[in-house]
């Protein structure tokens, strides 16, 4: 299998250390609760089926593919588990890469293709990003754990098309 492409990343849907902090604390709100309950049979229980399932999805989410961006010679391809949609930005209408971070908030919340005020978000975890401007002004955020590797990869495939 021939590989035609320069850059290659995955991100994880479960991974972002921020929500995997919120959904621990719950969990262990929830055996806290379980371990003090002596009174109630039934909600005792209950807390610790919902603590349980509490981390038992955070498991899965942590192996649920979110998006992959993949960046070859003529264009950056990202396709996303939740939609069919495959997205393709052409590197000759980028005229413009930035490293930047994601956003200045602390928490934030996975997307993929975003349409919002002008811009094109992609995010699944981490505070970094690659911003993008195409000629007619829309821009493309771009979450990633390795931004200087697709920004990298990102100038040494417009070269390579120039």
């Amino acid at each position: 299998m021939s590989q035609d492409y320069i850059f290659k990343e995955r991100q994880y849907l479960g991974r972002d250390k921020s929500w995997i902090s919120i959904r621990l604390v719950l969990a262990l709100f929830c055996f806290i609760a379980y371990y003090l309950n002596f009174d109630h049979l039934a909600s005792r229980q209950l807390f610790f089926i919902v603590g349980s399932a509490i981390i038992f999805v955070s498991v899965i989410m942590m192996y649920l593919l979110h998006y992959q961006t993949v960046v070859s010679n003529n264009n950056i391809t990202m396709s996303g588990l939740w939609t069919t949609s495959l997205v393709k930005i052409d590197l000759s209408a980028v005229v413009k890469v930035e490293k930047k971070d994601y956003s200045r908030f602390i928490f934030n919340n996975p997307v993929y293709n975003l349409h919002k005020n002008g811009k094109i978000r992609f995010y699944a975890g981490g505070k970094e990003a690659v911003w993008l401007t195409d000629r007619d002004g829309l821009v493309y955020i771009i979450g990633t754990h390795k931004q200087e590797a697709l920004y990298e990869s990102i100038l040494k495939a417009k070269e390579g098309k120039s």
